[in-house]
């Protein structure tokens, strides 16, 4: 298996639980933090190609609300990309990217599926 990469931000409580549910089973990764590192558009497409942008974008986080209703109107993937390239803190959290597929969101039977 190729190098597993995690993504999200440092101080959410989820990814705290994803990142301790990786060190109990003993799978090594990277960690990205897209809040202080960033993201790149590639990566962003690929999830949501992946995914759904729907999936993808955090709209029930503060980041997402606290946005004017004309920034929320007719979203389709690209706006949605672009909000999320501004403002990182809008992608769900974690992502875990396998190399040929991503997980989103931290459910421990899927991780145990997954990894297993």
């Amino acid at each position: 298996m190729s190098a597993i990469h995690l993504y999200g931000i440092k101080a959410c409580d989820t990814m705290k639980k994803a990142r301790s549910w990786l060190d109990e089973q003993g799978i090594a990764y990277d960690f990205h933090d897209y809040k202080t590192a960033g993201i790149d558009r590639a990566s962003l497409q690929k999830w949501c190609d992946e995914h759904g942008w729907e999936t993808i974008l955090n709209r029930a986080g503060t980041t997402f609300r606290k946005l004017d209703d004309a920034q929320k109107a007719d979203l389709d993937q690209a706006r949605a990309i672009e909000l999320m390239l501004a403002q990182p803190s809008m992608i769900k959290r974690p992502i875990l990217d396998l190399g040929d597929r991503t997980l989103v969101g931290f459910k421990p039977d899927n991780y145990q599926a997954a990894l297993a």
